[in-house]
Parts: C-alpha cells; structure tokens; sequence
C-alpha cells in the first residue's frame, strides 16, 4: 500500500513499477522461506528462537513440496476460531492441524 502511495504520487505509471516490485519481492521471499523451511527445517525465525520443523517419521527436512502444503494447511489452523493454533497447547506432540495433516513436528534445534 505504501509503494503504491508513493508510485501515484510520481505519476508517469511508476506506481505500477513499485507495486510489481512489491509484489515480485514478497514472491520470492515467501519461496526463499517455503526452500529453506523445506530444505534446513529453519527460517530465519525458527533459527533466532531454536527450533527445526522436520517429518514425524524419519526427523529429515520435510521438503520444499511438504512445506508448501504445511503453508496451505494452516489454513485449518484458521477455522473455528483459531483453534488449530491453539492444539499445541495440550496435544501430546505439540502439533497444529497443519502438522499432522502433514506429518510433521517442531522441535528443538540441536
């Protein structure tokens, strides 16, 4: 929104210029974070706070397919109320709706 702000002030179409800048940069940092989450089980987030997301089964990277979907999947996390976020609090392994959709679990970096 402020790009685009910005651009109509400038005029001489350069507001487009910065939306599809904007766009193009939150694009690709979405992917950057769905392959590193896929491929090391950490974003910058999960590094700073010590946590590595990994498959349930073998406790290997999920893959950048896999986190994608857990991505999609979140979106159960959303219904009735926000639930899904809330699971964690008192199911046995700490998952959300999207972690056991997925087969995945959060757990500490070593």
């Amino acid at each position: 929104m402020v790009l685009t702000g910005i651009g109509g002030a400038m005029g001489d179409g350069a507001g487009g210029v910065l939306v599809l800048i904007g766009v193009l940069s939150m694009l690709g940092l979405g992917l950057w974070q769905l392959y590193q989450e896929g491929s090391t089980g950490q974003t910058i987030g999960k590094k700073a706070v010590g946590i590595r997301l990994l498959r349930e089964a073998d406790g290997r990277p999920m893959g950048f397919g896999m986190a994608f979907v857990r991505r999609l999947a979140h979106i159960l996390d959303s219904l009735a109320c926000y639930i899904g976020w809330l699971w964690p609090l008192w199911d046995q392994k700490k998952q959300t709706f999207a972690d056991k959709v997925c087969s995945s679990v959060v757990v500490r970096a070593r």
